[in-house]
C-alpha cells in the first residue's frame, strides 16, 4: 500500500472498527488471517504499510470485500496504490446493490514473479481483461492465460494466480463480485 502515513492510518482504523464490530480480538483476528499479531497491531495503529496479500487474508476473515477498508461508505475511493508480490492495483470504484458488492480495478503484473492470492470468502469471483501483456491467471490448480484483447473468469474463494506469461508487464481491469452477507 502506498500513498502516506494518512491512507495507512485510515486503513488501520477501518480494519479495527469491523474487527471490534465483529466481536474479535486482536489475537483472534491475527490467528484466523494467519497474520501475526504484531504485524495487525501495527496495521491498525496505521505504522505498518501492509501487502496486497495481508490486506486479503484479514477482510476474508472479516468476510467484507476490500474495498470495505480502502474507502469510506459512500465516499469515492482514495487515489490507494496496493502492492503484492507481482501485483499492483489501484481501486477505481466500488458498487452496491442489494445481491453484490463489486469493486473495479486497474491492474498490473510485473513480469518474473507470481502472487498467489489468499481464498476470499466463499461465492466471490473475480474477472479479469487484459489490455497489454498475457496473464496467468486463476485458481491454483487450472490457472488460464489470458493476452492482451481477452478476458476470463474464475470463483475466487480458492487460493488464485497471477503471474504474467511472457516478459512483458500486463495491464488489465479486474472486477471482483462479493456476495452481500
Amino acid at each position: 500500500m502506498t500513498d502516506g502515513p494518512s491512507l495507512a492510518a485510515e486503513i488501520g482504523r477501518r480494519i479495527r472498527e469491523l474487527r471490534k464490530a465483529r466481536g474479535l480480538s486482536l489475537s483472534e483476528l491475527a490467528h484466523r488471517a494467519s497474520v501475526g499479531k504484531a504485524t495487525l497491531s501495527a496495521l491498525e495503529s496505521g505504522t505498518r504499510n501492509p501487502t496486497v496479500e495481508t490486506l486479503y487474508a484479514i477482510t476474508a476473515q472479516l468476510n467484507v470485500p476490500l474495498a470495505a477498508i480502502l474507502t469510506d461508505p459512500g465516499i469515492r475511493p482514495p487515489e490507494a496504490v496496493f502492492h503484492g508480490e507481482a501485483v499492483s492495483g489501484q481501486l477505481l470504484e466500488a458498487f452496491e446493490d442489494r445481491e453484490y458488492v463489486t469493486e473495479l480495478y486497474r491492474l498490473r503484473i510485473r513480469p518474473g514473479r507470481r502472487q498467489v492470492s489468499p481464498a476470499h470468502p466463499e461465492g466471490v469471483t473475480e474477472h479479469l481483461t487484459v489490455f497489454a501483456g498475457a496473464a496467468r491467471v486463476g485458481p491454483l490448480d487450472a490457472p488460464v492465460v489470458i493476452p492482451a484483447g481477452s478476458h476470463a473468469s474464475w470463483r475466487s474463494d480458492v487460493p488464485h494466480l497471477y503471474a504474467t506469461e511472457t516478459s512483458e508487464e500486463v495491464h488489465a481491469a479486474l472486477l471482483i463480485r462479493h456476495p452481500r452477507a
